[in-house]
């Protein structure tokens, strides 16, 4: 086996291969790893966001654009309420981290802010990582303002950026989380905050890695399972918190990414040739896409700049995961509409399968429906299906 050094050098030069010579790669955030845990069956995404391809050009370039993504506006109002919020070397943000996670240590009087600038996203890890050190044995206040932390994923290093950590006066940290979506009465949208609890467990991981190697004996710094969402209060731009637990969210992730396969794995499968470069013929760029299993559901429309592409091909290919995941797990070893229609219809299936006894009693209920309701057409025979008795009616 080679070194790991060469190894890890010849992976570099095969995604840099994979993502096109002169194309920068694109770095992976916490809000696509979270997106990418929650569908650990798509190979596609998995190799894409690993090479550090940008999908949204590769979906222009595919001719099927996403609208997937934040608008100017959103991204510019985000910042400027990120900044009041840090505003003072973080007092406000400290004030609510001790009043909503620690209430029972020394009010941060003024807090540190180390500086956390190298060169590089690796340099950064490090500063990062050194810092962290140095607040965890200070015994005061510390926020750090968007650190850099490192998380392997499917064996290739993904860099990640949070809005903050912060570091209590007993050592723990806590991860911070800004958005600019309101809390009306002290609550907010859930599906946002299901979103930004995902984005914080991941953030989670990368610190508890971070924690793990600075730690002399077993047990390194605590990370604490409590996270701090600020977002603007009712509707003006005055910040207020809220302390989200995610522990669950943490425990989904760590086990999804877990379950990618290895990037070189999908790498190694594919094509001698196969590029992604958003500068290639489209016909060229389809046949490299479709070279990687995709698994396409319909919450890919929220979470993947290649979901319309990966959609209008699932169509096409009659795949139940089109029709959503749930669908597709009660229909068990049927994954095309066909299969599912010829179970119905008598046609196909083994009889025993529950999901296929299921279908036919399904259309059996329509067809009874429907001779109820109308006449069939001269010449039109009805599916088959099985003769239900004679049914009550409710008083």
């Amino acid at each position: 086996m080679p070194p790991l050094r060469t190894r890890e050098k010849a992976l570099r030069q095969r995604l840099a291969e994979l993502r096109g010579p002169a194309v920068p790669p694109k770095a992976l955030d916490a809000r696509a790893l979270a997106a990418l845990a929650a569908n650990p069956g798509c190979e596609r995404r998995a190799l894409l966001d690993g090479a550090g391809v940008d999908k949204a050009k590769l979906a222009d370039a595919l001719g099927s654009p996403s609208a997937f993504g934040q608008s100017q506006f959103a991204f510019m109002r985000g910042n400027a309420f990120e900044a009041r919020v840090k505003a003072d070397g973080g007092a406000e943000l400290l004030r609510l981290v001790h009043e909503k996670l620690d209430p029972g240590a020394e009010p941060p009087a003024a807090g540190v802010v180390p500086d956390l600038s190298a060169v590089g996203p690796e340099g950064r890890a490090a500063r990062t990582a050194l810092a962290l050190r140095e607040a965890t044995t200070a015994g005061a206040w510390t926020l750090l303002d968007h650190p850099m932390l490192a998380l392997d994923v499917a064996g290739s290093p993904a860099f990640l950026e949070p809005d903050a950590v912060v570091v209590h006066p007993d050592g723990s940290w806590t991860v911070v989380e800004i958005k600019s979506f309101p809390m009306l009465d002290g609550s907010a949208d859930p599906a946002k905050v299901g979103a930004a609890a995902r984005q914080s467990a991941v953030y989670v991981l990368a610190l508890e890695e971070v924690a793990a190697r600075l730690g002399d004996s077993d047990a390194g710094p605590d990370v604490r399972h409590r996270v701090l969402l600020v977002c603007p209060k009712d509707f003006s731009n005055l910040p207020t918190a809220s302390a989200v637990d995610i522990r669950k969210q943490r425990a989904v992730t760590r086990r999804q990414l877990a379950r990618l396969t290895r990037v070189e794995d999908i790498a190694d499968t594919l094509p001698e040739g196969t590029c992604f470069a958003p500068d290639l013929p489209a016909a060229d760029l389809t046949t490299a896409v479709e070279s990687v299993s995709a698994t396409y559901a319909p919450e890919c429309l929220a979470a993947c700049e290649l979901a319309f592409h990966c959609r209008d091909r699932s169509r096409a290919e009659g795949v139940v995961t089109a029709l959503g995941r749930s669908l597709r797990s009660e229909l068990g070893g049927l994954t095309t509409i066909g299969e599912v229609l010829a179970a119905a219809h008598g046609a196909a299936g083994d009889p025993d399968d529950p999901a296929v006894v299921a279908l036919r009693r399904a259309a059996a209920l329509r067809s009874q429906a429907l001779l109820g309701h109308a006449t069939p057409p001269a010449g039109r025979q009805e599916p088959a299906g099985e003769v239900l008795p004679e049914v009550a009616p409710c008083r």
